[in-house]
């Protein structure tokens, strides 16, 4: 596991957008499958990209996927992929074709079973599950990812590649990625910004697996990368890999 640590939520998602370019730049033949979690930080992160790195992104060789749902409209404020669509997709002029919403408005298990489904049949097999290139994941406050709970991970020893999950707080369902593609992506990275997750950061770094689903996720997991802003290390700066910026 690696932890990158930058002076604020902006410069976070600077090094995150050109670390993934910079993936991309290095293999300039392949498509690359990717997974996009929802939430605040990653709005931050699409508004970033759209702005100013949409000329050096070769959006034509990514697939859209997302790691989890809510079971809303897609026009919603809390869709994940309509937030995405809003501010990154459309900006961009991403192609419809390359771009797999789970739809929230369908029946929970129904969806779950048919993104199950379509994932497994366009996202290249590795060891017999469908292996994304990276899956981009946050972290909520009582330690959840991937719409995967404190209580609900049984999820994370599924092998269905998509189930229903419900948030205790509120009894929404949302439809979340499980185990068997978390712990198959090549690249798993965590994307944590704010002082409210300084707790949740600690249990991943220094708690070992038992602290929540989060945890759990990044210490079974290969090639586990953490991108953290100053406030979500506990006010902490540490050494990070130099990462080159890509070209604007």
């Amino acid at each position: 596991m690696k932890s990158y640590v930058y002076h604020s939520a902006t410069a976070t998602a600077h090094a995150l957008i050109e670390h993934l370019i910079a993936m991309m730049e290095r293999e300039p033949e392949k498509t690359f499958y990717f997974a996009f979690s929802g939430g605040t930080t990653p709005s931050l992160m699409f508004s970033i990209w759209a702005n100013e790195y949409k000329e050096a992104t070769p959006w034509m060789r990514m697939r859209i996927y997302w790691v989890d749902e809510r079971c809303v409209q897609a026009e919603d404020y809390e869709s994940n992929y309509g937030t995405m669509r809003r501010l990154l997709l459309e900006e961009v002029g991403m192609p419809d074709e390359y771009v797999h919403p789970i739809y929230g408005v369908n029946c929970p298990e129904i969806e779950a079973k048919n993104y199950s489904t379509l994932v497994c049949r366009t996202v290249p097999l590795l060891g017999g599950f469908p292996a994304f290139d990276v899956v981009l994941l946050g972290a909520g406050d009582d330690g959840h990812t991937s719409s995967i709970f404190p209580g609900q991970e049984y999820l994370l020893s599924s092998f269905h590649p998509y189930e229903v999950s419900v948030n205790p707080y509120n009894g929404q369902k949302r439809i979340a990625m499980t185990g068997c593609l978390l712990f198959a992506a090549k690249h798993l990275i965590f994307f944590i910004t704010g002082k409210n997750k300084a707790d949740v950061v600690r249990n991943i770094l220094d708690s070992g697996d038992a602290t929540g689903p989060a945890a759990y996720v990044a210490h079974h997991a290969e090639r586990v990368e953490l991108f953290l802003d100053v406030w979500a290390n506990g006010g902490r700066l540490s050494d990070n890999q130099i990462l080159q910026p890509a070209a604007k």
